[in-house]
């Protein structure tokens, strides 16, 4: 393990975060509910990851490996606390039990009615801890029509409307390149988490002296469809179906990617004062100073004549010269990054986002800073990732 524990800041000292004193249980496996629990894990709250014996979360296996274990697991699993046990043996699953008995939060992200085949439903755990809070996170939520079905994240996108966009004109939809639905999901978990902590505790009383627990109901596909902006209420309203725009932002301009000699730039010119600007820094004060094109509608109108001036200007010029120009000229712009331009950034080091820890082997790794930053009681990173069935004694032996 590293023996100097990372923090937000480079630094910076290690202060108790903000959930430190609440017990989550973790039963999840992959990235939907394990990532919530790392949410919370990286503000302190002690979390206790059940694996299954032999094998452990699939995710150890996934991507890249370094002596049989991903580095991905580096950053998945940081901060939590591993026990091994067998959910599928009654007797492991009375050790769980006793576990959350003892426990202010549970997560878990297995098919509907997993749960309750083992014994593990909600009624029968707050019965004995009636201040417990559980999240479950499943592909289509744990009511409807399709609860039964088998869901990942990617069927998810699909369903939530993001894969239909996420496409050049005519093209094949494409993956977002990382499990967005998962992430998303996880998000609206730790919210819900939060959201009713708040309620426990305003429901504190002599009855309840922990205050009441309840269940959080997170599907993945409605944790993607809540980021879909104006979809829904666009063809409610106008029966307009949005389609795939590749790298544009339909119905609002100049938002797009621009060719330059040597790669891309995005340029984000589309408020109304920044376009001026724009237009002022491309040499088209024509455009810039044209009354139709004062506000977003009429700039939607003639978003194909605007891309193709600001494409006119970018493309004989290197990546470098127009961001300076574009910064300069105060316009939201930017160059593509790859992981070695995230690793070479001063900004995301001098933010704390480039964290370094050691694994169980040795390997010293870069993983991502904690996200988002609080001022007086910051998360960080007290533990490297576990060996599978590392705090076995620890947990167990209480």
């Amino acid at each position: 393990m590293d023996d100097t524990p990372q923090t937000n800041a480079p630094n910076a000292p290690i202060r108790p975060g903000p959930l430190a004193g609440l017990k989550v249980i973790e039963l999840g496996q992959l990235i939907a509910g394990p990532f919530a629990a790392k949410t919370l894990a990286d503000f302190g709250a002690e979390v206790i990851k059940i694996e299954p014996p032999g094998v452990g979360d699939p995710l150890r296996q996934w991507r890249l490996l370094h002596n049989g274990t991903s580095v991905w697991w580096q950053v998945q699993s940081r901060n939590k606390k591993s026990v091994a046990l067998d959910l599928k043996d009654e007797a492991s699953r009375e050790i769980v039990r006793s576990l959350i008995q003892e426990a202010d939060v549970l997560i878990e992200n297995f098919k509907p009615g997993v749960m309750e085949d083992w014994g593990l439903d909600y009624a029968r755990l707050s019965a004995t801890n009636p201040g417990l809070i559980m999240l479950r996170i499943s592909g289509y939520g744990q009511t409807g029509p399709y609860k039964d079905r088998p869901g990942f994240g990617v069927v998810a996108e699909a369903m939530g409307g993001l894969r239909h966009l996420t496409a050049e004109p005519g093209r094949v939809p494409v993956r977002v390149g990382v499990s967005i639905g998962d992430t998303l999901a996880s998000l609206h978990g730790v919210i819900g988490i939060l959201m009713a902590l708040q309620h426990r505790h305003a429901s504190l009383s002599a009855d309840a002296p922990k205050g009441r627990g309840q269940v959080i109901d997170v599907a993945l596909y409605e944790a993607v469809f809540n980021c879909m902006e104006s979809l829904l209420p666009e063809y409610s309203a106008f029966g307009a179906v949005r389609a795939p725009a590749g790298s544009a932002l339909p119905g609002i301009a100049p938002s797009n990617a621009y060719p330059c000699a040597d790669g891309w730039v995005l340029v984000a010119g589309n408020g109304d004062s920044i376009f001026k600007r724009l237009m002022k820094a491309i040499d088209r004060d024509d455009l810039g100073a044209d009354p139709a094109l004062a506000g977003n509608a009429g700039r939607v109108a003639r978003v194909a004549e605007i891309d193709a001036a600001i494409g006119a200007w970018t493309a004989p010029r290197s990546v470098v010269d127009v961001l300076e120009a574009l910064n300069q000229a105060l316009v939201p712009a930017g160059r593509i990054y790859t992981a070695k331009d995230i690793a070479d950034d001063p900004h995301y080091r001098a933010r704390g986002m480039l964290q370094t820890v050691t694994t169980a082997d040795g390997l010293r790794v870069e993983v991502p800073g904690i996200v988002p930053k609080l001022s007086l009681t910051p998360g960080a990173i007290t533990r490297r990732a576990p060996t599978l069935g590392e705090d076995n004694d620890e947990v167990l032996g209480r």
